[in-house]
């Protein structure tokens, strides 16, 4: 469902980007993101065939292949609006966000070191560390191109470590190592600002976020205001599909703000259902996860569930001016690229998951009827 209404959302949003670069051929990036879309839904094929007990090393791959790629990408990514976000894949020439396969690779890997670590899981050396350095050196190499995705990644796999089992002490020595962190973000932002060339970008977004609603701060934040306009035209019921005039204006809207399209052409109706659709998906993850006490699948699928939702959550609430500007797109509706088979492939792992625990329950439940027979 969240596919089908991607299409129309890309569709109809897409008007100002085709005229300025295909002479307004809207139907050109209506069949692109058609393609991605259907080779996503291959990829989610192919992966809910495979056994969630092989995520378990690939999630190792995915983790050391991450680091040199976001390294090279800092290096000698595509450079827009002062980040370095993309790499260009050779002979296909597509661009992909290296953060993507981090993600993925990332909360992978935190499921499986929470699974391995299971029984010394209060011991602070024996698995809190070994848990807590990838993950900060992870979100350390995203942070200066894309903090916005840091911060969520980092969120997610500490929700992520507590559900496991990590005690809150543990958490809380965080503390100062994050105080002093942020500190010397700011200094180095300061002194050698080109480390951190989106630096100025996330004062202004918080100052303006923070700032009295008045008229400079609205005329100063273009995107929220735009944003407002476009909720404000849709109403209860909407203009109907199609029918966006904001999609003019709102910069991206597309992708970053594409809920603000959703709420213009469908209204607080189809805003609350879009809202559903990922609650409901988060919840029936939940639900599977229950149906077996490995923790390993559990987290697994709940891991990537609560990153899709929690970044689903993020676009929605910006778009409504809940939160402060960032660039997270709406997972599976935003038109992208790799960014959508990165999420088709996290759904194939959450059914390979529900798969597979319907596959041991229907052996164990064999057994015992055999048992008793």
């Amino acid at each position: 469902m969240l596919a089908v209404f991607s299409l129309l959302l890309v569709y109809s949003s897409i008007v100002t980007l085709a005229y300025k670069h295909h002479g307004g051929n809207t139907a050109y990036y209506l069949f692109r993101h058609g393609i991605f879309l259907g080779l996503g839904f291959v990829l989610m094929y192919v992966t809910h065939k495979m056994k969630y007990s092989y995520f378990s090393r690939i999630a190792q791959l995915l983790l050391y292949a991450s680091v040199p790629l976001l390294l090279l990408t800092l290096l000698i990514g595509s450079n827009l609006n002062n980040a370095s976000r993309w790499l260009t894949i050779p002979v296909i020439n597509q661009s992909f966000q290296t953060s993507d396969l981090a993600k993925l690779g990332l909360i992978m890997y935190t499921a499986r070191m929470l699974w391995l670590k299971k029984e010394v899981l209060h011991n602070f050396r024996q698995a809190f560390v070994p848990i807590i350095i990838p993950v900060g050196v992870v979100c350390a190499l995203i942070l200066p191109a894309n903090f916005s995705t840091a911060a969520v990644l980092f969120s997610a796999c500490m929700i992520l470590m507590f559900i496991g089992g990590i005690p809150i002490k543990h958490f809380l020595s965080l503390l100062p190592v994050g105080v002093v962190a942020l500190s010397m973000i700011f200094l180095i932002a300061q002194f050698a600002p080109q480390v951190f060339p989106r630096a100025e970008t996330w004062k202004k977004r918080v100052e303006r976020y923070v700032g009295d609603k008045n008229a400079e701060d609205i005329a100063g934040n273009y995107q929220v205001a735009q944003a407002k306009i476009a909720i404000s035209n849709g109403g209860i019921v909407g203009r109907g599909p199609g029918n966006s005039t904001q999609r003019a204006f709102l910069p991206h809207p597309y992708s970053d703000f594409i809920y603000a399209i959703v709420l213009e052409e469908y209204g607080a109706l189809g805003g609350v259902f879009i809202l559903l659709l990922y609650i409901i998906l988060f919840f029936r993850t939940i639900k599977m996860s229950t149906k077996t006490d490995k923790p390993f699948p559990q987290l697994l699928a709940i891991g990537i569930s609560f990153l899709m939702v929690f970044q689903a959550l993020i676009n929605m609430g910006v778009a409504v001016n809940l939160l402060p500007v960032t660039g997270q797109p709406l997972p599976l509706m935003s038109m992208g690229g790799t960014s959508t088979w990165f999420t088709c492939i996290g759904l194939g792992i959450i059914l390979s998951v529900s798969r597979g625990i319907d596959i041991e329950n229907s052996t164990k439940t064999k057994l015992d009827d055999y048992a008793i027979a």
